[in-house]
């Protein structure tokens, strides 16, 4: 990355500018700390529109929201390209738009009241078909009325029936029938002049009376059916028509306006851009990062369009500089489906290192470590290979599709070692014994294994954590983790000696070395330093979690292929062992991935990365 500056005439900003979003490869530095010399910060100032510009951006802005609006109300659908200049439209277009939103609201509006409408009406048949029933069992006359009602509780209906008699002296029917929706709806006929009486009783018992609007008055209860199925239609039409507007206005409008949406976002993404630059009298001056391997190519392209009178100079990257440097990660093909990986994570600093190359080596070994077994390992790269074939096109499952079979080879590399196929089904069918070791018994020799590999893993990231420090210039930084190294070396060296792998004399020796560098330890990293090292010791330990999580895998293919085998039919043996390999690949994918991360995330990475970098996020379309 690198520190650019570019000037020229100020009446060449707006086109510059143009010309850097086309490109996408450079990302304006508003501050100018670190780019203006001092003896010049009287001199330039922060770049101002004149009173045009600004009239222009409001204008523009205005616009903007309306037109955002219009493609809110109208629904979404293709539409065709349209050749139009935006630039010659744009007053036009400021003219019509009013006209169209207006009439966009008009539609939406119409079928928001239409669909309430239609809901309100839906409502009612459901009760009218229940209570149609109910009805065509009474001779509908002028003297008689009929009251609908919703019965919360089949146990009220007894009550209801007896509190009417009590006004009514018997004169009333009351039945009662279940909705489509299971509501338990009644139907009262009694005459006219009791008819209040009874509605004033339903209500003392908060018993809610089925209320129709106006349009219901004057009908009977079969017109009122007749009434909503008419009426549901008529909806039906509406909405249609309507419907068949708004494509109408979308088809001869959204094209335009959506071409001269992408212009106005594009004229004040300028117009913003050129509040981050910075002017003299006479100049403009656009500070800000890019690639280095980019700068020749803009070099070429600003001498093409302006004639050398816009210049672009690379500044000297100074210390100061190194905290706000943006940061792009770019790796080689085999490490790129990694980032899938170290996306999870902050962005490291610029001064620190990408972690996406380290997690690319060691994230595969330690999979293949814990999952071990050749015939999982073929069966998951099978998967890789239909996952990438099938959703090839999405990035992150492509990603991590690549991660999966290049761990899985790994996982068939360990498991050739291990002995191990579906299990221990080599030796149990052919009498073949593991190249290496048998996992299952030799838990010794995996415990240490596991841990000789979080030792190199985790001074790799000391060793690192102390060149980090030495680039950022932190002497005691560095010292502190070099000593640090040591110790651990010191009291691995004890350790062995004391458990008979190095001779005993040597322990003391070690020992006194230990003491010697403690006081140093203190110096360099401080009163909390002892438990910083214990906190690397503790880190080494952690590793033996490979064994232990591929003890456990292990021992799961030996159970399903010892139950199939104990079944005494070939197919049940089958099936039982295949249900119980299944569940073991399953938790051989998940496990080992989460394991490994965190092996790499909280173990390995906070060793010498350091996180806080800036996104590279350079000006473009």
């Amino acid at each position: 990355m690198s520190k650019i500056e570019i000037v020229g005439p100020k009446a060449l900003l707006q086109d510059t500018l143009t010309l850097v979003r086309e490109l996408g490869i450079f990302q304006i530095e508003p501050e100018a700390v670190g780019f203006i010399e001092e003896e010049f910060e009287e001199r330039i100032r922060t770049f101002h529109h004149d009173e045009k510009t600004a009239v222009e951006r409001l204008f523009l802005q205005g616009v903007l929201l309306k037109i955002d609006e219009f493609i809110a109300l109208l629904p979404k659908s293709e539409v065709r390209n349209s050749y139009l200049e935006p630039r010659s439209v744009i007053d036009a277009v400021a003219k019509t738009i009013d006209r169209h939103v207006a009439h966009a609201r008009h539609l939406c509006s119409g079928m928001d009241a239409l669909q309430k409408e239609q809901t309100d009406l839906g409502h009612y048949m459901i009760f009218l078909n229940a209570l149609s029933s109910l009805v065509g069992s009474t001779v509908e006359t002028p003297d008689l009325d009929f009251i609908g009602l919703t019965i919360r509780e089949s146990g009220m209906t007894d009550h209801l029936r007896e509190a009417i008699s009590r006004i009514t002296d018997w004169k009333f029917e009351f039945t009662t029938n279940a909705a489509d929706d299971g509501t338990l709806v009644g139907l009262i006929t009694v005459e006219k002049g009791l008819s209040d009486k009874v509605k004033k009783s339903l209500s003392d018992e908060h018993v809610p009376e089925l209320s129709f609007p106006a349009s219901f008055s004057g009908l009977s209860f079969s017109e009122k059916v007749i009434f909503v199925k008419k009426r549901m239609r008529e909806i039906e039409d509406e909405n249609l028509k309507l419907q068949a507007d708004q494509q109408r206005l979308a088809a001869q409008w959204m094209p335009i306006y959506l071409k001269v949406r992408e212009w106005i976002q594009d004229r004040l993404l300028i117009l913003t851009a050129t509040a981050s630059a910075f002017e003299t009298r006479m100049c403009f001056f656009i500070n800000g990062w890019m690639p280095s391997h980019d700068i020749e190519g803009l070099r070429k392209s600003l001498d093409e369009a302006f004639r050398g009178e816009v210049v672009i100079e690379e500044k000297e990257m100074r210390e100061k500089d190194l905290d706000r440097v943006p940061i792009v990660l770019k790796n080689r093909p085999y490490f790129k489906p990694f980032e899938l990986f170290t996306s999870l994570l902050p962005l490291p600093a610029y001064n620190s290192y990408d972690p996406t190359p380290f997690i690319g080596i060691f994230f595969p070994v330690f999979f293949g470590m814990i999952l071990g077994d050749a015939g999982y390992g073929l069966v998951l790269v099978i998967l890789s290979l239909v996952l990438r074939k099938r959703y090839g096109k999405k990035q992150a499952v492509a990603d991590g599709a690549r991660i999966l079979f290049i761990s899985s080879l790994y996982a068939v590399f360990f498991g050739l070692l291990y002995g191990e196929f579906f299990g221990d089904l080599p030796h149990r069918l052919f009498g073949i014994e593991p190249l290496c070791i048998e996992r299952r018994t030799a838990i010794i020799p995996m415990l240490c294994f596991t841990a000789s590999t979080g030792v190199v893993h985790v001074f790799l990231g000391l060793i690192l954590g102390t060149l980090t420090a030495l680039r950022k210039k932190e002497r005691r930084e560095a010292l502190y983790k070099l000593v640090s190294i040591i110790i651990i070396l010191c009291i691995i060296a004890v350790i062995a000696s004391l458990s008979g792998f190095f001779p005993y004399v040597l322990a003391r020796p070690v020992v006194i070395v230990i003491l010697f560098l403690t006081p140093l330890l203190f110096f360099t990293g401080g009163l909390l330093a002892p438990l910083e090292l214990l906190k690397s010791i503790g880190n080494i330990i952690s590793y033996v979690r490979i064994m232990a999580i591929g003890l456990t895998s292990v021992l799961l293919a030996f159970v399903a292929n010892r139950l199939g085998g104990l079944t005494g039919d070939i197919v049940t043996g089958a099936a039982v062992a295949g249900l119980l390999h299944l569940l073991n690949i399953i938790l051989g994918v998940f496990s080992p991935t989460i394991h490994s991360l965190r092996l790499h995330y909280v173990e390995f990475f906070s060793k010498f990365v350091v996180q806080g970098g800036r996104r590279f996020e350079p000006l473009r379309k």
